[in-house]
């Protein structure tokens, strides 16, 4: 497969630190490949997920059109212009595990007459319906994202399903389409990606691989793949590390399946009951939260390597459809909305990810980070009027350039380190060449004291300028606040220069750079 950068993660003795040790300045080399393209980084590996979940979507994203905060019918434009501002492709709804409880017919038609529901999954709150499908589309559309719509299949039947599906995207004048019409849209809604079930494993269903398989094709064959229905059909893939899931969806099931989930939270203690604070951490918890994220990599090699024994041609894609960090919800809040504050930290770790990500596109062709909005890995933290934009949101912003580019290989060896007892790569890296004509290149400093200079062979690549933005903090779980000036997000980056064929780069600690070269 291309790999974007090689980060061989060999230990480099003299460059070892401990925690306690003072903060140290990491000398290291890399080659970048301009001549040897490799393959495309979709725009879909900058995806989002917003479920029905505690204030993900009401008072996140819809706040109705009586409101007096500021919206276009009923959604808050403030959210709206923020997530425009990091092109977010597409959106990944209603769930989730609520997407396998969710009647789609209670989200259409007038809001005062749609039935009030609990949410089962996410602390027994009220589900009022008043954001369904028409809703949701709005919301993507006024966005600029795709949809991807998760379908019921753990307490849904495939007429259900089939009926949705006509609801949203039949042109004709059958029924379905007519009720749609007089529902306010006249005109087909654009679904290009529909998820067959969610966590069917778990959540979904308890189902074991191989009835899932089953029940996937049962739902397939009903589908109806056509002219008017394009859609990719996801298909419910494993939790984290059950490579035996993939290995038997994909071969029961794979001839009737475009993509595949894969879903992987970054716990930074390994344990769901007591999975570490958002806040207030220190260095053994940073180091243990980057441990854990970086197991991205060895995930996707595993997973991938099963689909290719299945799907040697490189058919269906593999979409990270949930992902990002998970810790203890803040004191005070609803245990069932996973509502967390979001750090320095979090942008690193969203970083690292993308530099993963980058390197897997050959299969990997979309991930969503959970979630948008209030929970989990949030972009945005709402407050009544007010809303935060979060370090991970800034990540997002940074690495903009990366959609739709072609991945460049950067070979560089990262130094260990050992961070209060969890040994990881100071750094990890990736490099393309953006819809722009630039060449990008993106690190992530995982260091929390150490400093990094990167000295870039150009090698073929002519470059007559550079520029950059940095995300960095004083403090590790440094935070944007309410109402105040943010005090993580991205500055102009000084400490690049470039000398006939080489880039060095100033990189400081726990940081993101990316720099663009032109």
């Amino acid at each position: 497969m291309a790999k974007a950068t090689k980060v061989l993660g060999a230990a480099i003795a003299a460059l070892a630190m401990t925690a306690g040790a003072r903060a140290a300045e990491l000398t290291v080399s890399a080659t970048l490949k301009a001549d040897q393209p490799g393959a495309p980084i979709s725009r879909y590996i900058y995806g989002q997920f917003s479920e029905h979940l505690g204030a993900g979507i009401y008072d996140g994203v819809w706040v109705g059109p009586d409101s007096k905060i500021p919206n276009v019918r009923g959604i808050r434009a403030d959210v709206v212009t923020a997530l425009k501002d990091i092109h977010v492709p597409v959106i990944r709804w209603p769930g989730g595990c609520f997407a396998d409880e969710y009647r789609w017919r209670d989200g259409i038609g007038p809001r005062d007459k749609r039935p009030s529901r609990k949410n089962n999954w996410w602390g027994g709150s009220p589900e009022t319906n008043a954001f369904g499908t028409h809703e949701f589309m709005d919301f993507a559309e006024q966005v600029g994202a795709d949809p991807y719509v998760s379908i019921n299949v753990g307490s849904s039947n495939p007429t259900e399903m089939r009926e949705w599906i006509e609801y949203m995207i039949s042109p004709g004048e059958d029924t379905l389409a007519q009720e749609r019409r007089a529902n306010g849209r006249d005109k087909p809604f654009n679904v290009p990606f529909i998820g067959i079930g969610n966590e069917s494993w778990g959540c979904g269903g308890e189902m074991t691989p191989e009835y899932y398989a089953n029940e996937y094709r049962r739902f397939s064959a009903f589908f109806h793949k056509n002219d008017d229905n394009k859609a990719v059909r996801v298909g419910s893939g494993a939790n984290s590390f059950d490579v035996n899931w993939t290995d038997v969806v994909t071969r029961n099931a794979g001839k009737q399946m475009d993509a595949i989930s894969l879903h992987y939270y970054t716990i930074p203690t390994g344990d769901w009951k007591k999975k570490g604070a958002a806040t207030g951490f220190d260095k053994a918890a940073w180091g243990k939260t980057l441990a854990q994220t970086l197991r991205m990599e060895d995930l996707l090699q595993k997973h991938i390597a099963v689909m290719d024994k299945n799907d040697p041609k490189k058919r269906i894609g593999l979409y990270v459809d949930e992902w990002g960090a998970w810790y203890d919800v803040e004191a005070g809040t609803n245990p069932g909305h996973l509502y967390q504050l979001n750090t320095l930290r979090d942008g690193v770790v969203a970083a690292a990810n993308f530099n993963i990500f980058h390197r897997y596109t050959e299969r990997v062709k979309m991930t969503n980070i959970a979630q948008t909005i209030n929970v989990l890995q949030a972009m945005i933290l709402t407050q009544g009027e007010k809303i935060v934009l979060t370090p991970t949101y800034y990540a997002y912003k940074m690495y903009v350039p990366f959609q739709d580019s072609t991945a460049i290989p950067l070979d560089v060896v990262a130094p260990q380190i050992d961070v209060g007892g969890s040994k990881i790569p100071a750094f990890n890296a990736s490099a393309a060449k953006g819809k722009d004509g630039k060449t990008y290149i993106a690190i992530a400093n995982m260091a929390p004291d150490d400093s990094l200079k990167l000295s870039v062979a150009l090698g073929a690549l002519k470059a007559k300028a550079v520029s950059g933005q940095v995300l960095t903090a004083d403090k590790m779980d440094a935070m944007n606040a309410f109402g105040a000036k943010p005090v993580v997000a991205p500055v102009a980056f000084k400490g690049a220069k470039l000398s006939g064929d080489k880039l060095t780069l100033d990189i400081p600690s726990k940081s993101v750079v990316v720099v663009a070269v032109e």
